[in-house]
Protein backbone atom coordinates (compact mmCIF):
# COMPACT_ATOMS: atom_id res chain seq x y z
CA UNK A 1 0.00 0.00 0.00
CA UNK A 2 1.70 3.39 -0.95
CA UNK A 3 2.89 5.39 2.00
CA UNK A 4 0.32 8.49 1.44
CA UNK A 5 -2.88 5.70 1.38
CA UNK A 6 -1.44 4.46 4.50
CA UNK A 7 -1.18 7.46 6.38
CA UNK A 8 -4.29 8.91 5.53
CA UNK A 9 -6.00 5.61 6.60
CA UNK A 10 -4.34 5.91 10.06
CA UNK A 11 -4.82 9.45 10.73
CA UNK A 12 -8.86 8.61 10.01
CA UNK A 13 -8.58 5.94 12.38
CA UNK A 14 -8.53 7.56 15.60
CA UNK A 15 -8.26 4.89 18.10
CA UNK A 16 -5.03 2.52 18.72
CA UNK A 17 -4.79 -0.81 16.34
CA UNK A 18 -3.71 -2.69 19.72
CA UNK A 19 -7.17 -1.77 20.79
CA UNK A 20 -9.55 -2.51 17.93
CA UNK A 21 -7.18 -5.91 18.36
CA UNK A 22 -8.22 -6.13 21.94
CA UNK A 23 -11.91 -5.85 20.99
CA UNK A 24 -11.60 -8.43 17.91
CA UNK A 25 -10.31 -10.52 19.95
CA UNK A 26 -12.71 -9.85 22.71
CA UNK A 27 -15.49 -10.58 20.35
CA UNK A 28 -13.32 -13.55 19.18
CA UNK A 29 -13.69 -14.99 22.52
CA UNK A 30 -17.26 -14.04 23.09
CA UNK A 31 -18.22 -15.87 19.92
CA UNK A 32 -16.19 -18.96 20.77
CA UNK A 33 -18.11 -19.19 24.38
CA UNK A 34 -21.41 -18.48 22.83
CA UNK A 35 -20.68 -21.79 20.18
CA UNK A 36 -19.32 -23.58 23.22
CA UNK A 37 -22.14 -23.29 25.61
CA UNK A 38 -24.75 -22.93 23.32
CA UNK A 39 -25.63 -27.17 24.17
CA UNK A 40 -25.69 -26.24 27.48
CA UNK A 41 -28.98 -24.60 27.63
CA UNK A 42 -30.35 -26.03 24.50
CA UNK A 43 -29.98 -30.13 25.60
CA UNK A 44 -32.35 -28.99 28.93
CA UNK A 45 -34.62 -28.50 25.95
CA UNK A 46 -33.35 -32.00 23.76
CA UNK A 47 -34.05 -34.24 25.87
CA UNK A 48 -37.32 -36.33 26.58
CA UNK A 49 -38.84 -34.98 30.45
CA UNK A 50 -37.82 -37.64 33.17
CA UNK A 51 -38.99 -38.80 36.08
CA UNK A 52 -36.78 -39.22 38.80
CA UNK A 53 -37.34 -42.14 41.75
CA UNK A 54 -37.37 -39.19 44.54
CA UNK A 55 -39.81 -37.29 42.70
CA UNK A 56 -41.73 -36.75 45.84
CA UNK A 57 -39.10 -36.90 48.08
CA UNK A 58 -38.74 -32.82 49.62
CA UNK A 59 -35.44 -33.60 51.39
CA UNK A 60 -33.39 -34.49 48.38
CA UNK A 61 -35.45 -32.93 45.17
CA UNK A 62 -37.26 -29.82 45.06
CA UNK A 63 -40.83 -30.18 43.92
CA UNK A 64 -42.81 -28.43 45.89
CA UNK A 65 -44.19 -25.33 44.70
CA UNK A 66 -42.42 -25.88 40.92
CA UNK A 67 -43.57 -27.10 37.82
CA UNK A 68 -43.00 -30.85 37.73
CA UNK A 69 -39.80 -31.48 35.37
CA UNK A 70 -42.16 -33.59 33.25
CA UNK A 71 -44.34 -30.11 31.81
CA UNK A 72 -41.96 -27.82 32.37
CA UNK A 73 -40.28 -28.19 28.18
CA UNK A 74 -40.65 -25.07 26.02
CA UNK A 75 -39.86 -27.74 22.96
CA UNK A 76 -43.46 -29.65 22.69
CA UNK A 77 -42.79 -31.87 19.28
CA UNK A 78 -41.46 -35.31 20.81
CA UNK A 79 -40.05 -35.34 17.22
CA UNK A 80 -37.56 -33.64 17.89
CA UNK A 81 -36.72 -34.47 22.08
CA UNK A 82 -34.61 -37.53 22.38
CA UNK A 83 -34.33 -40.25 24.93
CA UNK A 84 -30.67 -39.20 26.87
CA UNK A 85 -29.97 -40.37 30.08
CA UNK A 86 -27.16 -38.79 32.29
CA UNK A 87 -24.12 -40.74 31.57
CA UNK A 88 -25.07 -39.88 27.38
CA UNK A 89 -25.44 -36.58 28.18
CA UNK A 90 -22.31 -36.40 29.61
CA UNK A 91 -21.06 -37.73 26.93
CA UNK A 92 -22.15 -35.15 24.50
CA UNK A 93 -21.34 -32.04 26.41
CA UNK A 94 -17.90 -33.08 26.72
CA UNK A 95 -17.10 -34.71 23.57
CA UNK A 96 -16.38 -30.78 22.85
CA UNK A 97 -13.66 -30.87 24.98
CA UNK A 98 -11.71 -33.96 22.92
CA UNK A 99 -11.38 -31.95 19.74
CA UNK A 100 -10.41 -28.48 22.33
CA UNK A 101 -7.42 -30.52 23.70
CA UNK A 102 -5.94 -31.55 20.92
CA UNK A 103 -5.58 -28.76 18.53
CA UNK A 104 -4.23 -26.35 21.30
CA UNK A 105 -0.64 -27.50 20.87
CA UNK A 106 -0.58 -27.34 17.22
CA UNK A 107 -2.39 -24.32 17.14
CA UNK A 108 0.62 -22.46 19.57
CA UNK A 109 3.07 -23.82 17.13
CA UNK A 110 1.47 -22.56 13.86
CA UNK A 111 0.46 -19.38 15.43
CA UNK A 112 4.50 -18.74 16.55
CA UNK A 113 5.12 -19.75 12.96
CA UNK A 114 2.34 -18.21 10.14
CA UNK A 115 0.82 -15.55 13.19
CA UNK A 116 -2.18 -15.75 14.92
CA UNK A 117 -4.31 -13.98 12.51
CA UNK A 118 -5.11 -17.05 10.52
CA UNK A 119 -5.13 -19.79 13.08
CA UNK A 120 -6.99 -17.76 15.31
CA UNK A 121 -9.54 -16.80 12.40
CA UNK A 122 -10.18 -20.21 10.69
CA UNK A 123 -10.58 -22.12 14.05
CA UNK A 124 -13.53 -19.63 14.77
CA UNK A 125 -14.87 -20.24 11.34
CA UNK A 126 -14.62 -23.78 11.15
CA UNK A 127 -16.32 -23.87 14.88
CA UNK A 128 -19.46 -21.37 13.27
CA UNK A 129 -20.00 -23.84 10.11
CA UNK A 130 -20.45 -26.75 12.63
CA UNK A 131 -22.49 -24.82 15.05
CA UNK A 132 -25.01 -23.98 12.18
CA UNK A 133 -25.07 -27.58 10.99
CA UNK A 134 -25.81 -29.49 14.60
CA UNK A 135 -29.56 -29.33 14.21
CA UNK A 136 -29.37 -31.08 10.39
CA UNK A 137 -27.21 -33.64 12.70
CA UNK A 138 -29.28 -34.25 15.41
CA UNK A 139 -32.29 -34.43 13.09
CA UNK A 140 -30.98 -36.08 10.27
CA UNK A 141 -29.61 -39.13 12.29
CA UNK A 142 -32.54 -39.22 14.43
CA UNK A 143 -30.78 -37.87 17.68
CA UNK A 144 -28.00 -40.63 17.75
CA UNK A 145 -25.46 -39.51 19.95
CA UNK A 146 -22.38 -40.75 18.51
CA UNK A 147 -23.12 -38.55 15.75
CA UNK A 148 -23.49 -35.87 18.09
CA UNK A 149 -20.67 -36.44 19.86
CA UNK A 150 -18.28 -36.99 16.61
CA UNK A 151 -20.04 -33.50 15.84
CA UNK A 152 -18.85 -31.81 19.24
CA UNK A 153 -15.05 -33.16 18.49
CA UNK A 154 -14.95 -31.42 15.40
CA UNK A 155 -16.57 -28.30 17.05
CA UNK A 156 -13.80 -28.71 19.93
CA UNK A 157 -11.19 -28.87 17.05
CA UNK A 158 -11.67 -25.83 15.79
CA UNK A 159 -11.91 -23.95 18.74
CA UNK A 160 -8.81 -25.06 20.23
CA UNK A 161 -6.55 -22.37 18.30
CA UNK A 162 -7.98 -19.62 20.11
CA UNK A 163 -6.10 -18.88 22.92
CA UNK A 164 -2.98 -19.75 22.03
CA UNK A 165 -3.27 -17.61 19.18
CA UNK A 166 -5.04 -14.57 20.80
CA UNK A 167 -1.76 -15.45 23.49
CA UNK A 168 0.32 -15.17 20.67
CA UNK A 169 -1.11 -12.36 18.98
CA UNK A 170 -1.41 -10.22 22.81
CA UNK A 171 2.92 -11.01 23.00
CA UNK A 172 3.13 -8.77 19.71
CA UNK A 173 0.61 -6.19 20.83
CA UNK A 174 0.36 -5.25 24.02
CA UNK A 175 2.95 -3.25 26.40
CA UNK A 176 3.27 -4.89 29.89
CA UNK A 177 1.57 -2.15 31.27
CA UNK A 178 -1.33 -2.94 29.61
CA UNK A 179 -1.44 -6.05 30.09
CA UNK A 180 -3.76 -6.69 32.85
CA UNK A 181 -6.50 -4.74 31.21
CA UNK A 182 -6.10 -5.51 27.72
CA UNK A 183 -5.55 -9.18 28.98
CA UNK A 184 -8.48 -8.95 31.24
CA UNK A 185 -10.78 -7.37 28.81
CA UNK A 186 -9.95 -10.06 26.17
CA UNK A 187 -10.75 -13.51 28.06
CA UNK A 188 -13.61 -11.94 29.87
CA UNK A 189 -15.70 -12.38 26.58
CA UNK A 190 -15.53 -15.60 27.78
CA UNK A 191 -18.00 -14.00 30.26
CA UNK A 192 -19.87 -11.92 27.97
CA UNK A 193 -20.08 -14.86 25.38
CA UNK A 194 -21.69 -16.94 28.26
CA UNK A 195 -24.40 -14.16 29.21
CA UNK A 196 -25.32 -13.43 25.70
CA UNK A 197 -26.09 -17.41 24.66
CA UNK A 198 -27.97 -18.03 28.40
CA UNK A 199 -29.46 -15.16 27.91
CA UNK A 200 -30.85 -15.24 24.41
CA UNK A 201 -31.28 -18.80 24.15
CA UNK A 202 -33.81 -19.28 27.04
CA UNK A 203 -36.00 -16.36 25.77
CA UNK A 204 -35.42 -17.92 21.88
CA UNK A 205 -36.44 -21.35 22.81
CA UNK A 206 -39.27 -20.06 24.46
CA UNK A 207 -39.93 -18.01 21.44
CA UNK A 208 -39.74 -20.82 18.49
CA UNK A 209 -40.79 -23.56 20.69
CA UNK A 210 -37.62 -24.93 18.84
CA UNK A 211 -33.81 -25.53 19.99
CA UNK A 212 -32.25 -25.48 16.82
CA UNK A 213 -32.69 -21.76 16.27
CA UNK A 214 -29.84 -21.02 19.20
CA UNK A 215 -27.16 -22.72 17.02
CA UNK A 216 -27.90 -20.80 13.24
CA UNK A 217 -28.05 -17.81 15.23
CA UNK A 218 -24.17 -18.61 16.84
CA UNK A 219 -22.92 -19.59 14.57
CA UNK A 220 -24.08 -17.30 11.46
CA UNK A 221 -22.52 -14.45 14.34
CA UNK A 222 -19.26 -16.65 14.46
CA UNK A 223 -18.79 -16.32 10.84
CA UNK A 224 -19.68 -12.50 10.73
CA UNK A 225 -16.77 -12.15 13.12
CA UNK A 226 -14.08 -13.73 10.88
CA UNK A 227 -15.19 -11.58 8.14
CA UNK A 228 -14.56 -8.44 9.91
CA UNK A 229 -11.42 -9.89 11.69
CA UNK A 230 -9.59 -10.76 8.52
CA UNK A 231 -10.41 -7.44 7.22
CA UNK A 232 -9.00 -5.21 10.22
CA UNK A 233 -6.51 -7.58 12.45
CA UNK A 234 -2.82 -8.47 11.58
CA UNK A 235 -0.14 -11.01 13.53
CA UNK A 236 2.01 -8.25 14.23
CA UNK A 237 2.15 -4.27 14.52
CA UNK A 238 4.79 -3.97 11.77
CA UNK A 239 2.26 -5.57 9.13
CA UNK A 240 -0.29 -3.88 10.01
CA UNK A 241 -1.05 -1.18 7.16
CA UNK A 242 -3.54 1.42 9.22
CA UNK A 243 -1.18 1.69 11.99
CA UNK A 244 0.70 4.95 12.94
CA UNK A 245 3.98 5.95 12.74
CA UNK A 246 3.96 6.98 16.67
CA UNK A 247 1.87 3.39 17.65
CA UNK A 248 4.55 1.85 15.89
CA UNK A 249 7.53 3.19 17.55
CA UNK A 250 5.76 2.82 20.83
CA UNK A 251 5.36 -0.62 20.34
CA UNK A 252 8.91 -1.49 18.79
CA UNK A 253 10.07 -0.15 22.29
CA UNK A 254 7.22 -1.29 24.38
CA UNK A 255 7.91 -4.70 23.42
CA UNK A 256 11.75 -5.30 23.16
CA UNK A 257 11.54 -8.92 24.41
CA UNK A 258 9.73 -10.30 21.56
CA UNK A 259 12.07 -11.91 19.19
CA UNK A 260 11.80 -10.64 15.69
CA UNK A 261 12.41 -13.99 13.72
CA UNK A 262 10.60 -17.11 15.28
CA UNK A 263 13.21 -19.07 18.12
CA UNK A 264 12.91 -22.74 18.34
CA UNK A 265 10.86 -24.07 21.26
CA UNK A 266 12.93 -25.17 24.64
CA UNK A 267 11.00 -28.05 25.44
CA UNK A 268 13.49 -29.17 27.80
CA UNK A 269 13.41 -25.66 29.73
CA UNK A 270 9.51 -25.62 29.22
CA UNK A 271 9.24 -29.31 30.94
CA UNK A 272 11.34 -28.27 34.22
CA UNK A 273 9.97 -24.75 34.50
CA UNK A 274 8.61 -24.94 38.07
CA UNK A 275 6.71 -21.86 37.88
CA UNK A 276 5.24 -23.74 34.26
CA UNK A 277 4.26 -26.14 36.35
CA UNK A 278 2.12 -24.33 38.74
CA UNK A 279 0.63 -22.46 35.96
CA UNK A 280 -0.70 -25.55 34.86
CA UNK A 281 -1.82 -26.56 38.42
CA UNK A 282 -3.90 -22.92 38.59
CA UNK A 283 -5.22 -23.35 34.99
CA UNK A 284 -6.49 -26.78 36.49
CA UNK A 285 -7.96 -25.41 39.81
CA UNK A 286 -9.59 -22.95 37.31
CA UNK A 287 -11.16 -24.96 34.71
CA UNK A 288 -12.27 -27.83 37.21
CA UNK A 289 -14.45 -25.32 38.63
CA UNK A 290 -15.57 -23.16 35.43
CA UNK A 291 -16.68 -26.20 33.39
CA UNK A 292 -18.68 -27.54 36.27
CA UNK A 293 -20.37 -24.18 35.82
CA UNK A 294 -20.74 -23.78 32.10
CA UNK A 295 -21.59 -27.13 31.18
CA UNK A 296 -23.63 -28.27 34.46
CA UNK A 297 -25.48 -25.28 36.13
CA UNK A 298 -28.36 -25.10 33.67
CA UNK A 299 -29.26 -28.85 34.12
CA UNK A 300 -28.91 -28.18 38.40
CA UNK A 301 -31.16 -24.92 37.78
CA UNK A 302 -33.98 -26.76 35.63
CA UNK A 303 -33.48 -31.22 37.01
CA UNK A 304 -32.96 -29.58 41.13
CA UNK A 305 -34.23 -26.09 41.14
CA UNK A 306 -36.61 -26.91 38.72
CA UNK A 307 -36.65 -23.61 36.67
CA UNK A 308 -38.03 -23.39 33.11
CA UNK A 309 -35.83 -22.76 30.44
CA UNK A 310 -36.09 -18.71 30.03
CA UNK A 311 -35.69 -18.40 34.23
CA UNK A 312 -32.95 -20.88 34.27
CA UNK A 313 -31.36 -18.78 31.18
CA UNK A 314 -31.78 -15.30 32.99
CA UNK A 315 -29.92 -16.86 36.01
CA UNK A 316 -27.32 -18.88 34.19
CA UNK A 317 -26.77 -15.66 32.99
CA UNK A 318 -26.19 -13.67 36.02
CA UNK A 319 -23.37 -15.61 37.70
CA UNK A 320 -21.69 -14.70 34.24
CA UNK A 321 -22.30 -11.25 34.38
CA UNK A 322 -20.83 -10.92 37.48
CA UNK A 323 -17.55 -12.14 37.08
CA UNK A 324 -17.05 -10.33 34.07
CA UNK A 325 -17.29 -7.13 36.09
CA UNK A 326 -15.62 -8.26 38.65
CA UNK A 327 -12.88 -9.43 35.40
CA UNK A 328 -12.81 -5.91 33.99
CA UNK A 329 -12.44 -3.72 37.30
CA UNK A 330 -9.86 -6.50 38.71
CA UNK A 331 -7.75 -5.92 35.83
CA UNK A 332 -7.73 -1.93 36.29
CA UNK A 333 -6.76 -2.60 40.21
CA UNK A 334 -4.01 -4.78 39.31
CA UNK A 335 -2.56 -2.93 36.83
CA UNK A 336 -2.52 -0.21 39.65
CA UNK A 337 -1.11 -1.82 42.47
CA UNK A 338 1.61 -3.04 39.80
CA UNK A 339 2.43 0.24 38.24
CA UNK A 340 2.37 1.55 41.53
CA UNK A 341 4.49 -0.39 43.06
CA UNK A 342 2.31 -1.85 45.99
CA UNK A 343 2.39 -5.09 44.26
CA UNK A 344 5.42 -6.72 42.46
CA UNK A 345 3.90 -8.80 39.42
CA UNK A 346 4.38 -12.14 41.11
CA UNK A 347 2.92 -11.23 44.24
CA UNK A 348 -0.01 -9.78 41.83
CA UNK A 349 -0.52 -12.98 40.28
CA UNK A 350 -0.38 -15.22 43.26
CA UNK A 351 -3.37 -12.55 45.28
CA UNK A 352 -5.81 -12.77 42.26
CA UNK A 353 -5.40 -16.39 41.49
CA UNK A 354 -6.06 -17.43 44.99
CA UNK A 355 -8.71 -15.17 45.23
CA UNK A 356 -9.97 -16.21 42.71
CA UNK A 357 -10.39 -20.24 43.58
CA UNK A 358 -11.25 -19.36 47.50
CA UNK A 359 -14.30 -17.81 46.71
CA UNK A 360 -15.57 -20.08 44.07
CA UNK A 361 -14.92 -22.61 46.52
CA UNK A 362 -16.72 -21.43 49.13
CA UNK A 363 -19.69 -19.97 47.57
CA UNK A 364 -20.27 -23.12 45.25
CA UNK A 365 -20.36 -25.13 48.24
CA UNK A 366 -22.79 -23.02 50.09
CA UNK A 367 -25.23 -22.71 46.85
CA UNK A 368 -25.84 -26.29 47.57
CA UNK A 369 -26.33 -25.79 51.23
CA UNK A 370 -28.94 -23.50 50.39
CA UNK A 371 -31.04 -26.69 49.08
CA UNK A 372 -35.06 -25.66 47.69
CA UNK A 373 -34.10 -21.63 48.59
CA UNK A 374 -33.83 -21.01 45.03
CA UNK A 375 -33.28 -16.95 45.32
CA UNK A 376 -30.57 -17.58 48.21
CA UNK A 377 -28.96 -20.81 45.99
CA UNK A 378 -28.81 -18.43 42.31
CA UNK A 379 -27.10 -15.67 44.06
CA UNK A 380 -24.74 -17.69 45.83
CA UNK A 381 -23.78 -18.81 42.13
CA UNK A 382 -23.21 -15.56 41.18
CA UNK A 383 -21.17 -14.80 43.95
CA UNK A 384 -19.31 -17.82 43.40
CA UNK A 385 -18.53 -16.31 39.89
CA UNK A 386 -17.82 -13.00 40.60
CA UNK A 387 -14.77 -14.03 43.00
CA UNK A 388 -13.48 -16.30 39.74
CA UNK A 389 -13.48 -12.84 37.79
CA UNK A 390 -9.80 -12.04 39.15
CA UNK A 391 -8.68 -15.28 37.54
CA UNK A 392 -7.67 -13.13 34.61
CA UNK A 393 -5.41 -10.25 35.51
CA UNK A 394 -3.90 -13.18 38.02
CA UNK A 395 -2.90 -16.04 36.46
CA UNK A 396 -4.74 -16.39 32.82
CA UNK A 397 -2.25 -13.05 31.66
CA UNK A 398 0.91 -15.14 33.11
CA UNK A 399 2.47 -16.22 29.84
CA UNK A 400 2.74 -13.11 28.98
CA UNK A 401 4.91 -12.63 31.87
CA UNK A 402 7.16 -15.99 31.87
CA UNK A 403 7.46 -15.63 27.93
CA UNK A 404 6.39 -13.41 25.84
CA UNK A 405 8.26 -15.18 23.17
CA UNK A 406 6.22 -18.50 23.20
CA UNK A 407 3.17 -16.91 25.28
CA UNK A 408 1.43 -19.21 22.50
CA UNK A 409 3.17 -22.17 23.33
CA UNK A 410 2.23 -21.49 26.92
CA UNK A 411 -1.69 -21.40 26.25
CA UNK A 412 -1.62 -23.86 24.43
CA UNK A 413 0.45 -26.46 27.12
CA UNK A 414 -1.55 -25.04 29.76
CA UNK A 415 -5.69 -24.42 28.43
CA UNK A 416 -5.20 -27.57 26.67
CA UNK A 417 -3.89 -29.58 29.93
CA UNK A 418 -6.61 -27.56 31.84
CA UNK A 419 -9.31 -28.76 28.96
CA UNK A 420 -8.92 -32.20 30.22
CA UNK A 421 -11.14 -30.71 33.19
CA UNK A 422 -14.18 -30.43 30.46
CA UNK A 423 -13.97 -33.62 29.66
CA UNK A 424 -14.20 -35.22 32.97
CA UNK A 425 -16.27 -33.15 34.61
CA UNK A 426 -19.70 -33.47 32.46
CA UNK A 427 -19.22 -37.19 32.57
CA UNK A 428 -19.03 -37.40 36.10
CA UNK A 429 -21.34 -35.00 36.77
CA UNK A 430 -23.95 -37.52 34.97
CA UNK A 431 -22.34 -40.39 36.35
CA UNK A 432 -22.71 -38.86 40.46
CA UNK A 433 -26.51 -36.89 39.18
CA UNK A 434 -28.94 -39.86 38.11
CA UNK A 435 -31.59 -38.71 40.62
CA UNK A 436 -31.26 -35.30 40.41
CA UNK A 437 -31.37 -34.86 43.98
CA UNK A 438 -29.61 -32.17 46.03
CA UNK A 439 -27.40 -34.66 47.63
CA UNK A 440 -25.76 -35.96 44.22
CA UNK A 441 -25.14 -32.61 43.41
CA UNK A 442 -23.28 -31.62 46.85
CA UNK A 443 -20.69 -34.36 46.16
CA UNK A 444 -20.18 -32.61 42.78
CA UNK A 445 -19.66 -29.01 44.56
CA UNK A 446 -17.72 -30.75 47.27
CA UNK A 447 -15.24 -32.43 44.99
CA UNK A 448 -14.80 -28.87 42.86
CA UNK A 449 -13.78 -27.49 46.43
CA UNK A 450 -11.32 -29.51 46.93
CA UNK A 451 -9.44 -29.40 43.73
CA UNK A 452 -10.21 -25.38 43.44
CA UNK A 453 -7.72 -25.63 47.28
CA UNK A 454 -5.09 -27.41 46.22
CA UNK A 455 -4.02 -26.04 43.20
CA UNK A 456 -4.48 -22.50 44.68
CA UNK A 457 -2.07 -23.51 47.38
CA UNK A 458 0.13 -25.03 44.63
CA UNK A 459 0.09 -21.78 42.67
CA UNK A 460 0.48 -19.18 45.79
CA UNK A 461 3.74 -21.18 46.77
CA UNK A 462 5.63 -21.59 43.17
CA UNK A 463 3.71 -19.35 40.86
CA UNK A 464 5.88 -15.91 39.21
CA UNK A 465 5.12 -13.37 37.53
CA UNK A 466 8.96 -13.01 36.40
CA UNK A 467 10.35 -13.39 32.33
CA UNK A 468 12.16 -16.95 32.68
CA UNK A 469 15.78 -17.00 31.37
CA UNK A 470 14.00 -19.68 28.65
CA UNK A 471 12.56 -16.94 26.81
CA UNK A 472 15.73 -15.24 25.46
CA UNK A 473 17.00 -18.10 22.88
CA UNK A 474 20.57 -16.75 23.31
CA UNK A 475 20.01 -17.26 26.79
CA UNK A 476 19.33 -20.82 26.78
CA UNK A 477 21.77 -23.66 27.72
CA UNK A 478 23.90 -25.07 25.86
CA UNK A 479 22.05 -28.73 26.33
CA UNK A 480 18.61 -27.53 26.43
CA UNK A 481 16.95 -29.61 23.40
CA UNK A 482 14.95 -27.45 21.20
CA UNK A 483 12.62 -27.73 17.94
CA UNK A 484 13.76 -25.23 15.34
CA UNK A 485 10.06 -24.42 13.40
CA UNK A 486 11.71 -23.16 10.18
CA UNK A 487 14.24 -26.25 9.61
CA UNK A 488 11.74 -29.00 12.01
CA UNK A 489 14.78 -30.41 13.39
CA UNK A 490 15.54 -31.38 17.11
CA UNK A 491 18.76 -29.58 17.99
CA UNK A 492 21.37 -28.78 20.59
CA UNK A 493 22.72 -26.06 21.44
CA UNK A 494 26.76 -26.99 22.16
CA UNK A 495 27.02 -28.35 19.08
CA UNK A 496 24.27 -27.35 16.60
CA UNK A 497 24.38 -31.07 15.20
CA UNK A 498 21.03 -32.31 14.17
CA UNK A 499 20.14 -35.02 16.04
CA UNK A 500 16.85 -36.47 14.18
CA UNK A 501 14.28 -35.29 11.77
CA UNK A 502 10.54 -34.43 12.92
Amino acid sequence: MPVGWRLTISKCCPIPQRYVLAIMGFLAVVNAYAMRVSLSIAITEMVKPSNSSSENNYEDLCAVGKTNSSHNNAVKNPDILYDWDEPTQGWILSAFYWGYLITHLPGGILAAKFGGKYTLGLGILSTGIFTILTPWIVIMTHGNWKWIVALRVVEGLGEGTTYPALNTMLAQWVPVGERSKIGSLVYAGGQIGTIVCNLISGQLITATEDWASVFYLFGGLGIVWFIFFQLLCYSEPKHHPFISDREKQYLEKEIQCVSDKTPPIPWKALASSVPLWALIAAQIGHDWGFYTMVSDLPKYMKEVLRFDVATNGLWNSIPYAAMWIVSISGGWICDWLISHRYMSITVARRFFTAFAAVGPAIFIMAASYAECNTTLAAWMFTTAMGFMGTFYCGMKVNALDLSPNFAGIIMAITNGIGAGAGIITPYLTGALTGEHTVIEWRTVFWISFVIFAVTSVIYSLFGSGEEQWWNNPEKIDKNTTVINLDTKQFQRKEDRKTITSL
